[in-house]
């Protein structure tokens, strides 16, 4: 990621009398990444957004434009696209018509409107429904259309709020493919919201974790996966073990048994966190287990589920629930009830604070 940045958002908040929407944060957006805001409902990410776009303005903080202020911009001088769940589509025009709308406002002359409407539908490949009206789209070709006006006067920044959220998972993926694709060959920014993980994880260049209207960290998909800055990341993104215990002389304690993970953490409440993939799991005796899987805990097999090209096994211990994931060919002839050894190697565990 070069450091070409576009947005910049600092000390940015929002208040509703006392509730807190937004709580003074900071933001650095990259000209031309996929940038995706995730978290659980009402975590700030959607009001970030409303923010960029002008719908509501900060209780603090300011937001640059290329280096140009832009909080004291109305929504519609600050030129950014913008793609909503619900396509907003105008049912009495056709799919040129309403792709056309945007340049007609900002006065583009005739020849340079067809040639861009032209050009837009070709992208998102709906050139053979010109003259079609919304009514006779299905789902995923009306949000297209919507994509294609947002795009069409060449915005900054493309602003998307859950675009898929009302579409069936294959038609959802599909898109999702589609917009990588469009992204590619538009090669401007995008600031997309979900609450999606798996979404997250397919589109971004970026991503942003919400929670409780702060930012918890900012990353790629993998550095949010293997490396996770905070417990809630390290729950929200993905499938994880948590073992908590407290932290002394680098390992953590719960009751007789002792654990360990990478990272530094300040004696206290503390967690390792291990991925379904890093656990191993053998027989109660951990015969089955290497030598260098010195972190282990028995258990037994509350449920086994198979996964095509994988098993998943969730084992109740006394650490809490863990959540085993192993290739088809390595798996156990294991049974429910059964009592199992589980374990990870200390570089495969997280160490993190544990602040409850």
């Amino acid at each position: 990621m070069t450091d070409d940045t576009i947005l910049n958002l600092r000390l940015l908040s929002k208040s509703y009398g006392e509730a807190v929407a937004l709580n003074e944060i900071d933001l650095a957006v990259q000209r031309g990444e996929f940038l995706t805001f995730l978290g659980p409902s009402g975590s700030g990410k959607t009001t970030t957004l409303n923010l960029i776009a002008g719908f509501i303005e900060p209780s603090t903080g300011t937001m640059q434009l290329n280096d140009q202020p832009l909080e004291k911009l109305k929504a519609h001088e600050r030129n950014l696209g913008v793609v909503f769940q619900h396509y907003a589509l105008f049912p009495h025009m056709t799919v040129a018509d309403n792709v056309e709308y945007p340049l007609k406002q900002r006065k583009v002359p005739k020849e340079e409107r067809k040639r861009r409407v032209a050009e837009a539908l070709e992208m998102v490949r709906l050139s053979e429904y010109a003259d079609r009206y919304p009514r006779q789209l299905s789902g995923g070709q009306q949000q297209r259309v919507a994509l294609a006006r947002a795009v069409v006067y060449d915005p900054p920044i493309l602003l998307m709020d859950e675009p898929l959220g009302a579409l069936d998972k294959k038609l959802r993926e599909w898109l999702q493919m589609e917009l990588r694709r469009i992204h590619r060959e538009l090669g401007s920014t995008f600031i997309y919201v979900t609450h999606d993980q798996e979404e997250a994880l397919v589109l971004s260049d970026r991503i942003v974790v919400f929670n409780e209207g702060s930012i918890e960290q900012v990353g790629t998909a993998h550095e949010l996966y293997e490396a996770p800055r905070t417990l809630f990341v390290a729950k929200f993104i993905g499938e994880s073990s948590v073992f908590s215990g407290e932290l002394s002389e680098g390992v953590v304690r719960a009751g007789e048994l002792e654990f360990a993970g990478r990272g530094e953490v300040r004696p206290g409440p503390a967690a390792v966190v291990v991925r379904p993939e890093k656990l191993l799991v053998s027989g109660v005796d951990g015969a089955g287990l290497p030598a260098d899987v010195t972190n282990r805990v028995v258990g037994e097999i509350e449920d086994i589920v198979y996964l095509g090209s994988a098993v998943k096994y969730s084992v109740t211990t006394v650490l809490g629930e863990a959540v085993v994931r192993v290739p088809v060919e390595s798996s156990h002839a294991a049974k429910i009830g059964d009592r199992v050894m589980v374990g990870w190697r200390t570089a495969d565990g997280v160490l993190l604070a544990d602040e409850g």
